[in-house]
């Protein structure tokens, strides 16, 4: 059976080959080293860049030496330490700048300097970019526009060498990721439902949850799914 597409999601637990170094041969059709192998081969030489090799390298070397010892602070710390950064950009929320504060002074117990941007900075309100006042959270007032591009920027211009995301909401994160020029990193992930423990959802989606199945909900996979889109025949 050919795939069109990539599907590691339907991957069963028995199976997941890659693990093994056999993906090749023992993969699912849907595995990435049957649908599309081309592609590997072009990632796999992008990291003959000596710089994207030295960030796999201290990636691998933080993960081997913290794994499931270190919290994602402690990984950031060394991380950083690893890597030689010298200067560390914040980008919070600003319903975070009290852990953004708590952040900022564990990074400069380790010898880094910190620039830190809130979502809110530049205070531009959200009709300069042709939202109604009926589209606000609440309307009637003043309401600012979250700025991800100027926390970009801003960390740009002040010589952060790696980023650290705090609780920007989905699509102003995307912004941030776009406009930064720096390595970065997420340490919150925004969900104001769940206390920011966004898998949860996932955890809960047969039960708590069940909301967030769309119209065309499927049956539970079998044991070994063949879900994931096939070339046409």
């Amino acid at each position: 059976m050919d795939y069109e597409d990539p599907a590691c999601a339907y991957c069963p637990s028995t199976v997941r080959a890659c693990r093994d170094g056999e993906a090749e041969s023992g993969g699912p059709g849907f595995c990435p080293s049957k649908v599309d192998p081309e592609t590997q081969a072009v990632a796999r030489a992008l990291y003959d860049d000596p710089e994207t090799l030295r960030i796999a390298q201290v990636a691998a070397r933080v993960e081997s030496e913290g794994y499931c010892k270190w919290t994602r602070v402690e990984e950031i710390v060394q991380f950083s330490k690893k890597m030689g950064f010298r200067k560390i950009g914040i980008a919070n929320c600003i319903s975070f700048i009290e852990h953004a504060y708590i952040l900022s002074g564990i990074l400069e117990s380790h010898g880094f300097e910190v620039v830190s941007v809130a979502c809110k900075n530049g205070n531009i309100p959200k009709e300069d970019i042709g939202l109604e006042d009926s589209e606000k959270i609440r309307p009637g007032g003043f309401e600012p526009l979250c700025n991800p591009i100027s926390q970009a920027e801003m960390l740009n211009a002040h010589g952060s060498e790696f980023n650290v995301v705090m609780g920007l909401c989905i699509g102003h994160d995307s912004l941030f990721f776009k406009y930064a020029k720096g390595l970065s990193t997420v340490l919150v992930a925004k969900d104001r439902v769940l206390g920011h423990n966004p898998v949860a959802a996932l955890h809960l989606a047969d039960s708590y949850y069940q909301r967030l199945w769309g119209p065309e909900k499927p049956a539970k996979p079998p044991s070994l799914p063949v879900a994931g889109r096939r070339k046409p025949a």
